[in-house]
């Protein structure tokens, strides 16, 4: 990908090597390749005398003749692959066994002298009649391959009855009456076959390279909207707190608008009460004063007046216990408190949501052409058997793991047990210990759906490829490692099982037809008992690191549910 983030154009790539342009040139057909790549590619096809691009497969005939293209101006360089690391075991260094001193690299093998030879001492052999007759090969440092090992002379025949190089004297004996050729001959049949394979090794490079070039730019696309999500929750979160502002200053406005009115009431009752006050000391100097003369004319004559007590000028006044400025800030707490209460809900409702849904998907690649990118629909959680049939996958059961008292029957579709041996050849994938059968299919990476038929106890779960196979103990047993795990149904009822750990299940909907959903990818598989409806039995919780395999204990007969298929 271009340091600006977006991916670079195609025709940066040559699609032999799938790396920079070297001497591009443009075919009839318009591809473009590096000049090499595009000419070693059909030096093999000089025999057929048919020439093809190996992208849109246009045929040329004669051979096109390759010129470089005129440099682009325009052109940048684009970033550099890493360079591809070759098979180690097909090529490997070798050096001159007639160097002195400092042993040169070797560039050709004798099949006669069985010996490697440098630019130099290699000349002999071009230049005298000596070795007119000794066959040079290319070195790549395999020379004791080149050589049968049980007559030390140079494989020059091969055995289609055996499938083997030999050499003329393997056919004496060993390989005496078999079809025998030459290796030239075999070769070019061979390379028939290499041919096409590598022409399907090229266009699947080709629609790898589309769809890496499609993640990339899903990736940028992912990163925005991720950029955008982030940038969207801030602005609200923002406006948020711009809110929270508001309604705070709503409420100091609210305290402070009742603070006012209640100061401003308080001041007119202090004013009247101190009016009243001094109003009441007057009549009090005036009663002291009527008290304390000597006139009893004076006192007689103003009695009447002073005798009657005064009036109350202002109402008693108390603050009502029902008004609270607490009951503001208990309101301020109770809306912090509901909003963190929703807060947390929808944040927990959106993480269990992101959580459970994957970001990626992964198809499975078996050539159906009619497979469709998932719609949202297919990721939610299936609930109606009708959800989960979307997912429904034809399962057979493998004869290579069949325990040796089992028979299958209906296309390796039942299972039976019957309780004689059976003379099946040894294998390694066999069960030799314990009454157990796995089906041929990997699962891996998408969401997969089977349904079985039982009778007698029996068990059914997944496993790894890689579960013990020999041998009765808990290493080889459904749901009693940490490679398998298992749901164990019997007339008593149903117990989950995974590496020794059992978990009873009363209550469960007792079935004798039991589905499986498997989401490989939400790391979850789970047991569900088939009748009108769908009732879950239980679900395990995993990491799943390899490809899962259907697995089942048979005490009686299993049959595989042939569904009518939905699959994506």
């Amino acid at each position: 990908m271009a340091e600006s983030g977006f991916p670079l154009p195609p025709e940066a790539y040559c699609p032999l090597c799938v790396d920079t342009l070297r001497d591009p040139v443009t075919i009839p057909c318009g591809d473009t390749y590096c000049l090499e790549c595009i000419k070693i590619y059909w030096d093999q096809f000089d025999h057929m005398g048919v020439y093809s691009c190996p992208q849109c497969r246009a045929t040329f005939t004669p051979r096109p003749v390759l010129r470089r293209n005129l440099p682009d101006v325009n052109y940048e360089p684009r970033h550099q692959h890493p360079q591809l690391t070759p098979f180690p075991d097909l090529n490997r260094e070798s050096f001159c066994d007639f160097c002195v001193g400092r042993r040169s690299k070797a560039v050709k093998s004798c099949l006669m002298c069985l010996a490697y030879y440098c630019e130099t001492h290699v000349k002999p052999h071009y230049e005298s009649s000596t070795f007119k007759r000794h066959k040079l090969v290319d070195e790549t440092g395999h020379l004791d391959r080149k050589i049968c090992p049980q007559h030390e002379k140079g494989l020059e025949l091969f055995c289609r009855s055996d499938q083997m190089c030999i050499c003329v004297l393997c056919t004496v004996r060993e390989h005496r009456s078999h079809n025998i050729t030459s290796a030239e001959e075999e070769r070019v049949e061979k390379q028939k076959v290499l041919v096409v394979t590598q022409s399907e090794v090229q266009h699947i490079i080709q629609e790898r390279m589309k769809e890496l070039q499609e993640l990339k730019h899903n990736v940028d696309v992912l990163k925005s909207a991720a950029q955008r999500a982030q940038a969207e929750s801030d602005k609200t979160f923002h406006e948020m707190l711009q809110a929270v502002e508001r309604w705070k200053a709503e409420i100091h406005q609210m305290i402070t608008a009742n603070m006012q009115a209640a100061m401003s009431q308080a001041e007119g009752y202090v004013d009247r009460l101190e009016q009243e006050i001094l109003e009441l000391q007057r009549r009090d100097a005036e009663l002291r004063q009527i008290l304390e003369t000597e006139d009893n004319i004076h006192f007689l004559q103003n009695f009447p007046t002073l005798r009657v007590p005064p009036e109350a000028m202002v109402p008693k006044v108390l603050i009502n216990p029902q008004f609270s400025f607490g009951e503001m800030s208990k309101t301020a707490t109770e809306m912090k408190e509901h909003l963190d209460d929703i807060c947390k809900k929808e944040l927990s409702k959106i993480s269990k949501t992101v959580s459970e849904t994957p970001v990626y998907i992964l198809l499975p690649r078996n050539g159906d052409k009619r497979l469709k990118v998932p719609s949202r629909v297919d990721f939610q959680e299936p609930k109606t058997r009708t959800d989960f049939l979307r997912y429904s996958c034809k399962m057979s059961f493998d004869p290579n793991t069949i325990y040796k008292e089992l028979v299958l029957s209906d296309g390796n579709q039942r299972v039976t047990r019957k309780k004689t041996v059976q003379f099946y050849p040894d294998h390694p994938e066999r069960f030799d210990g314990f009454s157990q059968v796995l089906c041929k299919e990997p699962l891996t990476g998408f969401r997969f759906y089977w349904e079985a038929e039982w009778s007698g106890e029996f068990s059914i779960g997944v496993a790894y490829k890689s579960i013990s196979r020999k041998g009765k103990n808990s290493h080889s047993l459904l749901g009693y490692n940490d490679k398998s795990w298992s749901l164990l149904c019997s007339d008593s009822g149903y117990s989950a099982w995974h590496n020794k750990t059992d978990q009873d299940l009363p209550g469960a909907l007792r079935a004798t037809r039991i589905g499986v959903y498997l989401d490989y990818a939400g790391n979850t598989v789970a047991f569900y008992s088939v009748s009108e409806t769908m009732e879950l039995i239980h679900r395990f919780k995993a990491q799943f690191s390899e490809p899962l395999y259907a697995g089942f204990g048979v005490g009686s007969s299993v049959t595989l549910c042939q569904m009518k298929t939905h699959r994506l």
